[in-house]
């Protein structure tokens, strides 16, 4: 994924689903700099990772 597609799904009034490592995950904050976004799901130790933009996959 990239940071215009992360930016968009966080805007969406729509429920889209985005997997990271294969787990669903939802995109809380996105870091434009680092182009990093912070993920929560119960499946991530603490319940929220930092993760790289580019390993968020958009399923349909």
């Amino acid at each position: 994924m990239d940071y215009h597609r992360a930016q968009e799904i966080i805007n969406s009034p729509d429920i889209i689903k985005v997997l990271y490592n294969n787990d669903p995950v939802w995109i809380e904050k996105l870091n434009p700099d680092k182009e990093t976004a912070l993920v929560s799901s119960d499946n991530l130790t603490g319940g929220e990772q930092n993760v790289q933009i580019e390993q968020l996959i958009e399923t349909s």
